[in-house]
């Protein structure tokens, strides 16, 4: 079977991910070398952390021209947690910062205040959610969700969310104490997921089985 590239950064869980992709039976590879990223069959973009540290590591070692090469062979990448915020334009996580802006959109914190001051929900959001369709779509047909039912749940850990210009990018969104927050995100051969596939159990094997299959 075709083999698959996990970055290496020095952030992320790295491990779990790969054990999750081990899982579904394919080849898999952790690699920081530039040229083996560019030319990966299909590529994942992990992360646990700031978006600030996690954008300097990927380009003090030469990798976001390497994804960026990558991304236009139009074979599948998909990034997770921090990874998938990195897709966007950019984050206001502690500063403005670039990403990598292959997705229009950006990155904000997740609000605990509402309009009167007052807390409403507690950050980070740590737990198991379950996915439901965004507002510009009717079902998960032709993506990376295609086998996931809605209302299925996923684990999830993080304060900053995405937030993508165009709606359409947006497959899926959970509720967090009122508030819609995107969860997974694809456009042709990029996707991204907010929460853990390689963390969710079977559920999460299905999400990662669809991305291997594509």
């Amino acid at each position: 079977m075709s083999g698959v590239v996990v970055i290496d950064y020095g952030m992320g869980n790295l491990l779990s991910v790969k054990r999750g992709i081990e899982a579904c039976d394919f080849n898999v590879e952790i690699a920081a070398d530039p040229e083996k990223i560019a030319n990966a069959d299909r590529l994942i973009l992990p992360g646990v952390g700031a978006f600030k540290d996690g954008m300097n590591e990927l380009q003090e070692r030469g990798q976001v021209e390497a994804i960026q090469k990558f991304v236009l062979t139009e074979r599948p990448f998909l990034g997770i947690c921090l990874g998938m915020q990195m897709l966007m334009s950019e984050s206001e996580e502690h500063g403005i910062h670039q990403g990598l802006g292959l997705f229009s959109g950006k990155v904000v914190d997740i609000p605990r205040k509402n309009t009167d001051g007052v807390q409403i929900r507690k950050t980070p959001h740590i737990g198991w959610s379950a996915l439901k369709h965004s507002s510009s779509r009717k079902d998960w047909k032709n993506t990376i969700l295609q086998d996931v039912p809605e209302n299925e749940y996923f684990y999830f850990v993080h304060s900053f969310m995405a937030v993508p210009e165009d709606v359409d990018n947006t497959l899926a969104v959970c509720e967090y104490e009122g508030l819609n927050i995107t969860a997974c995100v694809q456009k042709s051969n990029i996707m991204g997921c907010q929460f853990h596939p390689e963390k969710s159990g079977e559920s999460g094997l299905m999400i990662l089985n669809r991305f291997l299959s594509i």
